[in-house]
Order: structure tokens, then C-alpha cells, then sequence
């Protein structure tokens, strides 16, 4: 993503052909290799396969009030990929009619 991207408008969701990206993350994303980074954390130890997602905090802290039990899933490891993945829920889903299991 481009420095300051979200400066002037604060947190964002992506959009199709962001144009807050740059050239090489347009290609990792083309090519679907854009996880690999992810993947290195969790050979580390620093992430799981399946956990919560991370966010940025900005989101997060609305998030927050608006998501009965949402900070309870900072007591797991992030995870390269969520449970509405694993259950096939991708793309724009509603994160207030989802259920955490942890």
C-alpha cells in the first residue's frame, strides 16, 4: 500500500483495483501468492493457519462497540485465515451478524 494512503480519509475498507496499492501488490494479489508474507509469521510461531483476523486499530475501536464480544478475540493468535473463510464466507461480509468462536 502506498505511504499514507489512508491519511485524508482515515481507515478504509479495499476496493476492486484499490488505488491505494502498489505495483508489486497488484501483482502478489494477480498471482495469489499476496499470503505468502502471512505464511512466514506462522512458521515462526507468531500466527495460526485459522484464528481471528488481524485489523487495524482504527477499525477495530469501533469494532469494539458495535460487535458484542469482539475484543475476546484478541486472546488468540491471529490467524492467516478466519473461521468465515474456513466456512465458506469470503469476500464483503457483515462482520455484526457474525459468531466468534474461540
Amino acid at each position: 500500500m502506498k505511504i499514507n494512503a489512508e491519511t485524508a480519509k482515515g481507515a478504509q475498507w479495499c476496493v476492486k483495483d484499490d488505488p491505494r496499492r502498489l505495483k508489486v501488490g497488484a501483482f502478489m494479489r494477480k498471482w495469489n501468492i499476496d499470503e505468502l508474507p502471512q505464511f512466514w509469521n506462522v512458521l515462526k510461531g507468531e500466527m495460526s493457519l485459522v484464528g481471528p483476523r488481524p485489523e487495524r486499530p482504527e477499525l477495530i475501536a469501533g469494532f469494539k462497540h458495535q460487535i458484542p464480544h469482539y475484543n475476546a478475540r484478541h486472546h488468540s493468535k491471529p490467524g492467516m485465515t478466519g473461521w468465515a473463510q474456513v466456512n465458506g464466507l469470503r469476500g464483503d461480509t457483515d462482520l455484526g451478524g457474525a459468531n466468534f468462536i474461540l
